[in-house]
């Protein structure tokens, strides 16, 4: 399928609907988004129904979706310095920036997606939960976002499944401030994705790097993160190498082929460490 057919508008306008099922809150949202609940019900909400229908969502998820989406990425926020400037890259249905945002009032957040449809969807959510002043959405690429004399860079990169680690790298480095932070979510395999990609990882320009896992002991389904610290001063062959290659990224979960496969090993030192709580 090509770039056009990906990113073409459905036929006609598709608002926000207003009548919204309750869907049952788990008591550990209150502690998580505070104040924020309320908009956090309503995003779930919007999820299953809206996210659903334009096709954001699988159908199947409905029934998980605060557990394994939106409280999954709430947490996050554990390790996310106060006051940064994040950007979602990828961020499809909101994920993990919606959440983040409504979790962390103090972040400013922008939500990096290169297909319309999806912009749409996230701006009418935008737009509905009242979030004007902290999230924005912008159609686009990375790493095409942080390069060039409009490149902006941010303090903070999050992404959630969408790409091989030493590929992501490559593609988030020239995003970042000097010192800035990814944070990628990644699955139960993450030591050894980190063991295989840590060699380059570390020649793109990423000083240091670990894993840590965010809401343990808070919710069900706690998230594993890959957490990189792009170095303050890359040399030449760094700065070359994080350009990214030219590399493109759509948005959407690599299927892993052959060659981007990885196999258990045994993890040695890379041994996730817990993220720091904080109230919210």
């Amino acid at each position: 399928m090509s770039d056009a057919d990906q990113t073409s508008d459905p036929p006609g306008p598709q608002p926000v609907p207003s009548d919204i099922p309750q869907l049952p809150v788990p008591p550990v949202a209150a502690d998580i988004f505070g104040t924020q609940l309320s908009q956090a019900v309503r995003y779930t909400e919007l999820l299953a129904t809206a996210g659903v229908e334009r096709g954001l969502i699988g159908p199947r998820e409905t029934d998980r979706l605060w557990e394994r989406h939106v409280l999954n990425c709430a947490v996050l926020a554990e390790v996310v310095p106060d006051g940064a400037d994040v950007v979602d890259v990828g961020s499809g249905a909101g994920l993990p920036g919606i959440p983040l945002a409504l979790a962390r009032p103090d972040l400013r957040v922008e939500l990096l997606e290169p297909m319309e449809r999806r912009c749409r969807f996230l701006q009418e959510v935008i737009a509905t939960l009242g979030l004007e002043s902290q999230v924005s959405v912008r159609r686009g690429r990375a790493p095409d976002a942080g390069i060039g004399p409009d490149g902006r860079r941010f303090g903070v990169v999050v992404a959630r499944a969408v790409a091989p680690l030493e590929r992501l790298g490559a593609i988030l480095l020239p995003m970042l401030q000097p010192d800035g932070v990814m944070l990628a979510m990644r699955g139960s395999r993450i030591l050894a994705e980190l063991q295989d990609a840590r060699g380059s990882l570390g020649t793109q320009g990423w000083h240091p790097v670990d894993v840590v896992v965010c809401g343990e002991g808070r919710v069900d389904e706690p998230s594993r993160v890959l957490r990189a610290v792009r170095a303050a001063e890359l040399t030449r062959a760094e700065s070359k190498k994080g350009r990214g290659d030219g590399e493109r990224h759509d948005g959407r979960q690599v299927r892993r082929t052959a060659r981007d496969s990885w196999r258990p090993r045994e993890a040695g030192g890379d041994r996730p460490t817990r993220g720091q709580s904080r109230s919210t």
